[in-house]
């Protein structure tokens, strides 16, 4: 019925699927039909590619990948797959081999990535009375409280495990830059981005959280993506 690729849905740290709840609508407004957004347990990149992989496996044609922050590293690891058509990340990471999300994080100080605090089993959470400022300052109050009281903390080892193979050196890619990110420091997503040799690159003035808070522009970019992918 359509050529469009099925586009999977990579949530980060202090997230679930659910924080693409905005995009997925726009999406759905566009034509897309095929859509899939994956919970990953957050406990290893390992573990976080290999519940997306499975998912990936689970589609008959070909595939868009999208992710947001720390979900960035995951379509890095996981997109390799024979029926992967192209990866689009959106204020994320993107490491090359050998390279961690905590790694990145380091390399321009000051870090971005504040008010973080561990837990005595191992999670890192995001302070709950930070987590406006830090993540997704330009939503509402009341979205950002919702945002912080279901936040999924992460495994704190998670941020120094390492990409084996990136797939954006073989796979078409896109990168959304945020340029008022707190969590991903700005220059650290130009980078990433320019050595991706991406297809294309769109910078807003927008928080780490800019799959929420400017979802009509985001679902535009997977769509532009989706659009150039699917024709080889």
């Amino acid at each position: 019925m359509s050529n469009k690729p099925t586009i999977i849905l990579v949530h980060g740290f202090w997230g679930g699927a659910a924080h693409w709840g905005k995009v997925i609508v726009e999406l759905a407004r566009k034509g897309h039909t095929s859509l899939h957004a994956v919970e990953m347990p957050l406990t290893s990149l390992a573990d976080d590619a290999e519940r997306t992989r499975k998912m990936i496996a689970q589609q008959p044609g070909p595939v868009l990948l999208v992710g947001h922050s720390y979900g960035g590293a995951v379509i890095t690891q996981a997109g390799n797959q024979p029926n992967v058509v192209g990866l689009v990340y959106i204020a994320a990471f993107a490491p090359d081999a050998g390279e961690s999300p905590g790694g990145i994080t380091q390399q321009c100080l000051p870090a971005a990535a504040p008010n973080l605090a561990p837990d005595s089993d191992g999670y890192l959470w995001l302070k709950a009375d930070k987590f406006h400022e830090s993540f997704c300052q330009d939503l509402s109050a009341d979205e950002a409280l919702i945002m912080a009281v279901t936040q999924k903390a992460p495994v704190s080892s998670t941020f120094g495990d390492t990409i084996a193979v990136p797939a954006w050196k073989t796979k078409p890619s896109w990168y959304q830059i945020s340029s008022e990110d707190r969590m991903i420091a700005p220059a650290n997503q130009t980078m990433m981005s320019a050595r991706l040799n991406a297809r294309k690159v769109i910078t807003l003035d927008a928080s780490h959280a800019s799959l929420a808070s400017r979802p009509a522009e985001i679902a535009a970019f997977i769509d532009e993506a989706a659009a150039t992918a699917s024709q080889g």
